[in-house]
């Protein structure tokens, strides 16, 4: 549970939605069009989403501890997939398994119903799955750290939404990666981000969550563009003034990968210095782009080794180390084995920052719980 005297805590893991997730939690009128799982025969176990087309294979979301060749995504039933994915029960011994002490955790499904076209429905969906993430955490508040869900139909529901899921005992907030009504950068969002300090909410934008760019050549291909969007949002908030005008802000860039970062800090300065005539009008930004990213912005990432060794490059105690249990790039159950390579050339300060401090200053984490509990 504790790697040189500290607890480890993964900064982005996730649940598998039990099957009576949003048909038994959803408002009554939106039971019929709820979510839910069907057996598809030969193609396994699936999630159907009303208004979506492709419907949801369980395969890679479960699939943790696989070996590359036995990774599939369809053909896998309910019953095969981690119980921990659903059961918080049994979600401890797999923490204790991977020498995790605490999870910040996400949804599965509900990542896919981010990019669902029709708002009400999504609202629908989410509202019914912070209520039941709120009990699946409740089981053990001090290792299981839920992030509920907002559609942002609007900045005043998002706010809304906020004060709610602070009241369900939740963490964090998974934004969608677009919103009904303009864009992150517009100032109609400000009681948003005015909300989100206030209550000391961290708001997240995960991969998956926002639709990208139709990617040319082989499907495998379209697994390097993902992080695209991540960067996109983060873009749009620098250059948009958002940290200009909100200094406390706080924004999580979940499951995107880090060792881009240095380079994109590079990047974006080289921008501003040659073309900040393309701001705009009424933007004025007072810092460097790069240090309101290195100030504002935490990466999450899980075996990007890159990472760790360009950590002196970027701040690095805004890097969070995940294990993304339990998906198919989840380096669960030899995460430990992992750290120990890759952080070896780190300090001490540095490699208890990014497995555990950082982590638990922005979520408030009490470590001294986890420790007591390991």
């Amino acid at each position: 549970m504790a790697v040189q005297g500290f607890p480890v805590i993964s900064a982005d893991s996730h649940i598998t939605e039990h099957p009576d997730t949003y048909t038994a939690y959803i408002d009554p009128e939106w039971r019929d069009k709820a979510p839910k799982m069907v057996n598809a025969g030969e193609k396994g176990d699936l999630f159907i989403i009303d208004g979506m087309k492709r419907p949801i294979a369980m395969g890679l979301v479960a699939a943790a501890g696989k070996d590359a060749e036995e990774l599939t995504e369809t053909g896998v039933t309910f019953d095969q997939l981690h119980r921990g994915g659903w059961d918080p029960k049994a979600r401890i011994g797999e923490q204790e398994r991977d020498g995790v002490a605490a999870e910040i955790i996400y949804p599965t499904v509900g990542m896919m119903i981010c990019n669902h076209s029709d708002f009400d429905y999504k609202k629908a969906c989410f509202d019914a799955y912070n209520r039941w993430i709120a009990e699946y955490c409740a089981e053990d508040p001090v290792r299981l750290l839920g992030c509920g869900q907002t559609a942002m139909r609007s900045p005043a529901e998002g706010v809304a939404d906020l004060h709610a899921i602070k009241e369900l005992g939740l963490r964090g907030v998974m934004m969608p990666g677009e919103p009904a009504q303009e864009d992150y950068d517009s100032e109609i969002y400000n009681p948003v981000w005015e909300t989100a300090i206030e209550l000391g909410l961290p708001l997240s934008f995960h991969i998956l969550t926002m639709k990208n760019a139709h990617t040319r050549g082989p499907r495998i291909n379209t697994f390097l563009s993902i992080i695209r969007g991540n960067q996109d949002i983060m873009g749009t908030m620098i250059f948009g003034g958002v940290f200009e005008r909100y200094p406390e802000l706080k924004i999580v860039c979940v499951e995107a990968d880090a060792g881009w970062v240095p380079h994109y800090l590079y990047r974006m300065d080289h921008a501003y210095k040659r073309h900040r005539n393309w701001l705009a009008p009424g933007v004025t930004l007072e810092r460097l782009p790069s240090e309101y990213f290195s100030e504002h912005i935490y990466t999450t990432f899980q075996d990007d080794w890159v990472a760790f060794q360009c950590a002196d490059q970027m701040n690095w105690r805004r890097l969070l180390w995940a294990n993304d249990f339990p998906h198919s790039d989840s380096t669960w159950p030899w995460s430990q084995e992992m750290l120990a390579e890759h952080t070896k050339h780190l300090t001490d300060e540095q490699t208890r920052g990014i497995l555990c401090d950082n982590v638990a200053s922005l979520y408030n984490i009490d470590t001294s719980q986890l420790k007591a509990a390991a």
